[in-house]
Formats: C-alpha cells, sequence, structure tokens
C-alpha cells in the first residue's frame, strides 16, 4: 500500500513538474530566448568572427618614465578650454591628457589633475583604436607610425587629419575632432586600392596599466570597468540596455565573469571609471559589436581592457570604408554626460554616474543640491539649505513622534518615585527591576514602546541619509568646495585635529614619529565630527528611555563617542549635514517639551547658568 501510494505521489509529481517546466517554456523561458536571438541575430556577422576579436594586448607599462615616453614618438597637440595633452603618433594613441578645470589638490593651483598617462610609462592609461585582421599584411597596430596630414592642434573647431598607407593598397585615415569639454568624435576611413577585397574589424579599446593607488578607497562609489550594453532586441527593433560594471580588485583577481567578455551586442559605451573622471570608447549606437571587459596578469602586473571589436567589414577592390565612433576622457559632469546621451544618441550615458540602487532617491538630492547650489553658491549652505527641506517634509510625522516621546517622559516623571523604588527593592536583579517595571507600567495603563516612536522619523531618513552621503561621494561638484573658515574641501574628512588642539600647538600628528599615522588615523577627531558628538548626545538626552534595558541605554550612552570616531574620517559635508540635522531635530524636540513643561536638558541647564549667575552677583 505505501508502495503504491509512493508511485502514485512520484507520478504526480513527475506531471506537475513537467507541466510547470512546460508553462516557464512556453510563457517565460520563450520569449527571452527569443530576444536574446534577435539581439543575436543583429551581431551575428560579429559573433562569427569571435575568434579573432580580441582586444590588443600591446603597449604594457615599461620603466619609461613619463617624460621619456612622451618624447619617444613625434605627437599632435591636444589644447581645449577643459582638455591639455597630446596625440602619440606611434599608434595613434590618446595617451596624454590633463584636466585643466580641476586641481590634484585644494593647496597648488595650477596643477591639473592627470587623466591619461603615455604608452610605454608606468601605470600607463590610454586610448587605442585601430584593426584587426587575418591574412591581411600591414594592418596598422600600436607600434604604426602615422602621419599627420591635416590640421596641427586639435582643438574646437580645428581637426586633424592622421593617415597611414600599409604599402599594399590600403589607406588608413582618421580625423579627430572636439569639442570644448570631454569628448573626441573619430571619423575612421579605409581606401582599399589593391587588387583584392579584404576583410577586417575596427576596434577600440581604453587599457590601463597597474591598480590605480587609490582603487578600493571608495566602497560607496563604483571604480573599474563600465559597460553599457544591450540586453536584446524586441519585436520593434528596440533594444533593452544595461549597465554593469566590475571593480578594479576583483578583476585583478580574475573575477571576470564571462558575461563581459566577448559579448555581442548593439552600440552602447564601454570604459574605465574613477571616482570622477573616466575614459570610455563609445561605438556607433546601430553598429553590431563585440564587447569585453577583463583584466589579464602581465608580468605581475594587472592590465585592464574595456572596449569593442566591430562586425567585420568586407571592403572591395576601389571602394572606401568610412564609420563614426566617439570617446570620452574627462570629468563625470552629470548635466554633460546627460546632454551628450541627448545629443548624441548614447544609451545611459548618464549612468557613468554611479547612483547606485537608489537612485530614486540619490538622484533628485543630487538633483535639489545642485540647484540649490547654482542659487546660493556655496555648498555647504546649500546642504544646509537641503536639511531644512528634508526636514520640512519630515515634520508631521516627526512632530507626532517627539510629542509622543515627550508625553512619554511626562509618565517618567510622574512615576519616578515609584520606579525608584522598584529599583531599591531589586538593586542586583536587572530581571526582576524589569518585570516589576513593567507591571507597573501594566497597572498604570501606560505604553512604554510609545516613547520609542521617536525612532521611527530616524529610521525612515536613513535612506535620505544614505542617499546624501552617496551624493556627496560621487558628486564633482562637491570636490575643493569650501564652506566657511579653515573647511576648504567638503568632499574631504575635516583637516583639524584634536591632538594639536585644532591647530594651536606647532606639529602635524601625521609627522610624529613612530605613532603619526595613528595619530592622524584612529585618533584622528576634528571639530566638527565634535560637534557632532554633542548634538548627538544632547538629542538622545532630550529623548525617553522608558522600557530600555539598562544594558541597551548604557551601550546608547556609547554611541555618540563612536560615532564620533566614525565620522571624523568620512566627508565633512556629510557631518556638517548630520549636525545641522540634529540642532533642527532638539530645536524641534525642545519646543514641544516647553511646551508641555516636561524637565528637558536645556532648561535645566539654563537654570543652572542662572542660578550660577545670581550666586556670583551675590558674592560680588
Amino acid at each position: 500500500m505505501n508502495n503504491n501510494t509512493d508511485n502514485r505521489n512520484m507520478i504526480y509529481f513527475l506531471i506537475i513538474s513537467m507541466a510547470v517546466l512546460a508553462i516557464y517554456q512556453f510563457f517565460i523561458f520563450g520569449p527571452q530566448q527569443k530576444k536574446r536571438e534577435a539581439a543575436a541575430q543583429a551581431a551575428a556577422v560579429a559573433s562569427s568572427s569571435a575568434a579573432a576579436a580580441g582586444l590588443p594586448m600591446s603597449g604594457v607599462s615599461t620603466t619609461l618614465t613619463r617624460e621619456q615616453a612622451i618624447a619617444a614618438t613625434p605627437r599632435v597637440t591636444i589644447n581645449t578650454p577643459s582638455l591639455k595633452g597630446s596625440i602619440a603618433l606611434k599608434g595613434a594613441l590618446i595617451d596624454d591628457l590633463f584636466l585643466t578645470k580641476y586641481d590634484k589638490t585644494v593647496d597648488k593651483k595650477n596643477d591639473p589633475v592627470e587623466l591619461l598617462t603615455p604608452a610605454g610609462a608606468k601605470d600607463a592609461y590610454y586610448i587605442q583604436s585601430g584593426y584587426i585582421a587575418q591574412n591581411v599584411p600591414g594592418m596598422p597596430d600600436a607600434n604604426t607610425v602615422w602621419t599627420q596630414t591635416g590640421g596641427s592642434v586639435l582643438s574646437p573647431g580645428h581637426p586633424v587629419v592622421l593617415s597611414y598607407n600599409n604599402g599594399a593598397g590600403l589607406t588608413f585615415t582618421r580625423t579627430l575632432s572636439i569639442d570644448a569639454n570631454y569628448m573626441i568624435t573619430e571619423d575612421n576611413a579605409v581606401s582599399n586600392a589593391s587588387a583584392a577585397a579584404v576583410s577586417f574589424q575596427p576596434l577600440s579599446v581604453v587599457m590601463r596599466s597597474g591598480m590605480p593607488a587609490d582603487a578600493g578607497k571608495n566602497a560607496v562609489v563604483h571604480e573599474g570597468a563600465v559597460a553599457t550594453y544591450a540586453k536584446a532586441a524586441d519585436k520593434h527593433g528596440m533594444s533593452d540596455y544595461r549597465t554593469d560594471s566590475l571593480k578594479y580588485k576583483d578583476m585583478a583577481k580574475d573575477k571576470n565573469p564571462k558575461a563581459m567578455q566577448d559579448q555581442a551586442t548593439i552600440g552602447g559605451w564601454y570604459g574605465i571609471t574613477d571616482k570622477y573622471w573616466m575614459a570610455a570608447v563609445i561605438p556607433n549606437q546601430a553598429q553590431s559589436v563585440l564587447f569585453t571587459a577583463k583584466a589579464n596578469l602581465i608580468n605581475n602586473v594587472p592590465v585592464f581592457r574595456a572596449g569593442y571589436v566591430d562586425a567585420p567589414v568586407s571592403l572591395a577592390a576601389g571602394q572606401t570604408w568610412t564609420s563614426q565612433s566617439h570617446i570620452f576622457a574627462g570629468a563625470k559632469l552629470t548635466a554633460q554626460l546627460q546632454a551628450y546621451e541627448k545629443d548624441l544618441k548614447i544609451a545611459r550615458f548618464g549612468y557613468a554616474t554611479d547612483w547606485g540602487s537608489l537612485q530614486f532617491i540619490t538622484y533628485p538630492m543630487y538633483w535639489l543640491l545642485d540647484k540649490l547650489y547654482g542659487f546660493i553658491g556655496n555648498f555647504g549652505v546649500a546642504i544646509l539649505a537641503l536639511t531644512v527641506i528634508v526636514k520640512v517634509v519630515f515634520y508631521p510625522l516627526a512632530h507626532r513622534s517627539y510629542e509622543s516621546m515627550t508625553k512619554m517622559k511626562q509618565v517618567q516623571e510622574r512615576l519616578k518615585p515609584k520606579l525608584d523604588a522598584i529599583k531599591k527593592r531589586y538593586p542586583e536583579d536587572a530581571q526582576k527591576q524589569q518585570e516589576a517595571t513593567m507591571a507597573l507600567y501594566q497597572e498604570e495603563k501606560v505604553n512604554p514602546m510609545a516613547g520609542l516612536g521617536g525612532c521611527l522619523p530616524m529610521l525612515l531618513q536613513i535612506p535620505v541619509f544614505w542617499g546624501l552621503y552617496k551624493v556627496l561621494q560621487l558628486a564633482i561638484e562637491m570636490r575643493h568646495a569650501p564652506f566657511f573658515g579653515w573647511i576648504k574641501d567638503l568632499s574631504a574628512p575635516d583637516t583639524t585635529s584634536i591632538v594639536n588642539l585644532f591647530g594651536l600647538l606647532p606639529f602635524t600628528p601625521a609627522d610624529v614619529p613612530l605613532i603619526g599615522t595613528i595619530l592622524a588615523g584612529p585618533l584622528h577627531i576634528g571639530v566638527v565630527a565634535i560637534l557632532y558628538g554633542c548634538s548627538m548626545w544632547l538629542s538622545q538626552q532630550m529623548s525617553a528611555t522608558t522600557g530600555i534595558d539598562p544594558m541597551q541605554k548604557k551601550m546608547l550612552a556609547f554611541m555618540p563617542l563612536m560615532l564620533t570616531f566614525f565620522m571624523a574620517h568620512v566627508a565633512v559635508g556629510l557631518i556638517v549635514y548630520w549636525v545641522w540635522s540634529n540642532i533642527l531635530t532638539v530645536l524641534q524636540q525642545y519646543s514641544i517639551m516647553h511646551r508641555l513643561k516636561v524637565e528637558n536638558p536645556i532648561d535645566t541647564g539654563f537654570k543652572k547658568l542662572g542660578e550660577m549667575m545670581n550666586k556670583d552677583k551675590k558674592a560680588a
């Protein structure tokens, strides 16, 4: 009987499983597979040559200095309002770029940020566009020396023309144009004067040798490879794009997903990004390509690559092939990225800014903060204004919660004699104290959890806090933005330190022998962090703590001190926001407690101060 039942159940299970699989195949997997096949067919020509699609690995860093690498090849000067540098005629590499609108540090002016580093130098970082082909001699590569045949200096409105003749009937021409910001337009042409047809594949790749010095220090904003590509095409031929990323350290550890290697897609863009800067190659958005984002270990040095290879081109004798693509190399200014996305129809180019999974919070907060900054002219004051707006939005809920907490504090004061009696009755037994206290609350018909309602607005503000934290980390507008006094860069930690009494003592904590790294590291606490700790402590004192376990009370008492040390190492702009938020919270709590005549630290403090002043007057 049991065997028959088991067999029958097994049959039912198999039937149901097959039915579920059939439904999944027909309604879910089938349509998705068709979409994937549509994208694959659109790039079928490209994928047919996957074996030849590997991006180049030449130009790996050597021991040359930057100056030696610059001098090793003839160059074409780049000079725009935003960029200065040069193009190496050897390989036609864009490998020498400085961002003239951004200095490396706040203290040293006219020392622009270096974005790209020449091929052959240590930590080379450059962009290479070229061709690959099988059985076609003389194709230009990283060692080919091009000839400048048009223009002199690459600048807005003044393109330059590079040419190369392979001596076998093929002439390669590249016309480079640049705008006043960070976009380079590349028009390529290949003329076939030979007697036979040739086949080749254009390519473009960003290459970076060596791990960046600051890689991994910022866990909030993505740094590494980024790729935007079409997942699939729908029945109307429209592509569904997504943006994926790989961190430097994951790539260096060979954690390279196969989905980011030699994958067929249409258009998109592919690059390497840091916190504020990015270099990316952008194919024609209708072009079928194979894209790759990965790292290879060469001589124990990771070489990062992100780029694409076009579909094979078959060029008949006497014909000329032309194509246009783009290269981005510069600062990730959100408005500029969005303008490029709109004007050049580059899919999701605004997502070069890492808005994170809470984009619905981070982007609106960035937008509002940017508008306030444009109106006010001081980013720190804009943060204060944004804090007020957030407080106004949360005011009704916060007011109700704080009022509930205040009324709970009234109950605490009324029951204080009975609560003290319970403590005397069970001086060594915390469990008995808790049980007797809860029994007293039941007898008095008091809900001790009502006082914890004040946590609700804090919980609701956590996503907002995280959103602003993310914004302050990624917004390039915050970089080197001053506030007041000693605060010259709101995106960096507070430079003052309690160790040297905030600059009163004539030494720098980091320079102290043996313990300098500790004094400037874990023990570094600035003025703004201390203000944060004080404001948090005062906010805690204004809140009711009824119903909280004594051990939890002790832990909460340490929270302001612990967070003071933590906040000392984050962007000072974030701490300015949190201090100001705490102050507004305390003022709101005080207004309620003062109106309901509930004892609070502020009134108590003013009362004691008045008594001390009266004593001094009498003594005088």
